[in-house]
């Protein structure tokens, strides 16, 4: 154990030497306003430059080129990026966490011998085509239709919400192959080449004056039928797959850049207040800065705790419910609070910082977005009835009359 202990220890000090050597000290300031084309081509050199050091790809097995870290290095690996403010890779999310879970765990050894080696050059940027206007938190209810015209798909129907589709080359795709089946047991997951005729994007303008997010439009779009990954009819079981592809370590480095980050809320309480004195010297403001900083305390024990339990190859159960609707609802005050400390000039649009964490110290579009966060990956409502029936043993939600 104590073995252990260094050479995690070692690991750590050649992370952090690492960083300190190749994170461009300027990188905010570049990216800050910057534009859309800049910001991709960023990514991909960080990216780059990240698969040089021999970090890109840290979960990936070493068969497929990545560095494959036990989960404990991994774990120190997140801590460290969060710690040095690195930029997040968001155009390869995707592709490094879902495509590869995806792939490994139900794709084809040709599909993964296609497009493994793209993905970690950086050539293949990828975006998830599963929520539908009418099937967010509930996905099951799709109706994007894939009818099958013998050694191909022929699909029509529209998805809503892609990340970064418009930056992507390829999406996982889910659609329904079986309309008379029930709602989970009718649905077929893809490849799908977004340079296939018949697909047209459409940004989605945000609060924030953001439009990372496309609805995707499918009009008699061919997908080969090669382009199937598991079974026709059993995308739903490769969803799941998908879903379980992170183990936490996302939420691990959001947890990590928040507790950073309240040095810039204490340094704004410690700013001028309009009255003289400092705004810290208000009751108010040091019961709120104790109120997040207690709960970002928390927020890290829940984490720890969730990844304890992944080391110790137990199942991780409700607590990424747990953590997702803690942590998105934290985000929000810790950002209003910025707000508020940030006073009339935080009331005024600035340049977003392109690749930045959720606390850039830009208090009001970080507020702004936090209400995303409530939403994506699965609304707090439906987290809530996760806990509620999964871990409480509550009975299910009633169905509504004439829904589903």
């Amino acid at each position: 154990m104590i073995d252990e202990l260094k050479k995690l220890e070692g690991f750590r000090q050649e992370v952090r030497g690492w960083l300190l050597a190749n994170l461009p000290a300027d990188w905010q300031a570049k990216m800050r306003g910057a534009a859309e084309a800049d910001h991709v081509a960023f990514q991909k050199f960080w990216f780059r430059k990240m698969m040089e050091g021999g970090y890109g790809a840290p979960h990936w097995a070493r068969e497929w080129g990545g560095s494959g870290f036990s989960f404990a290095e991994q774990i120190v690996l997140y801590e460290e990026i969060a710690r040095a403010g690195a930029p997040r890779l968001i155009l390869y999310f995707i592709a490094l966490h879902h495509v590869y879970g995806t792939l490994t765990a139900c794709g084809s050894e040709e599909q993964r011998r296609r497009h493994f080696p793209a993905v970690l050059t950086g050539d293949e940027i990828w975006c998830q085509g599963f929520s539908e206007p009418n099937a967010g938190s509930d996905l099951a209810s799709l109706r994007c239709r894939a009818e099958r015209r013998g050694d191909r798909f022929i699909v029509n129907g529209q998805k809503t919400w892609s990340s970064n589709a418009h930056h992507a080359r390829y999406c996982l795709l889910l659609a329904r192959t079986d309309p008379q089946a029930t709602k989970t047991r009718g649905i077929s997951y893809f490849i799908l080449d977004l340079k296939t005729p018949g697909i047209s994007l459409r940004p989605i303008k945000q609060i924030t004056g953001e439009a990372h997010f496309n609805e995707l439009f499918l009009d008699d779009v061919e997908i080969p039928a090669e382009n199937l990954i598991g079974a026709e009819h059993g995308g739903w079981a490769v969803a799941q797959a998908t879903l379980s592809s992170e183990r936490g370590l996302t939420i691990l480095e959001l947890a990590e850049r928040m507790r950073n980050g309240f040095g810039m809320l204490l340094k704004a309480a410690q700013s001028p207040a309009p009255m003289g004195g400092q705004l810290i010297d208000d009751d108010e403001i040091r019961r709120r800065l104790i109120d997040v900083h207690t709960r970002i305390q928390a927020l890290r024990l829940l984490v720890n705790n969730m990844l304890g339990r992944v080391l110790r190859g137990e199942g991780a159960g409700v607590e990424p419910s747990i953590i997702k609707v803690y942590y998105s609802e934290l985000l929000r005050d810790f950002t209003d609070l910025g707000v508020t400390l940030g006073g009339i000039g935080a009331q005024y649009a600035e340049p977003i910082l392109m690749g930045g964490g959720n606390e850039t110290g830009n208090w009001m579009q970080d507020y702004l977005y936090s209400w995303a966060w409530t939403i994506s990956g699965g609304t707090s409502e439906i987290q809530r009835n996760i806990i509620a029936e999964k871990a409480l043993g509550l009975p299910r939600e009633p169905k509504l009359a004439g829904v589903g």
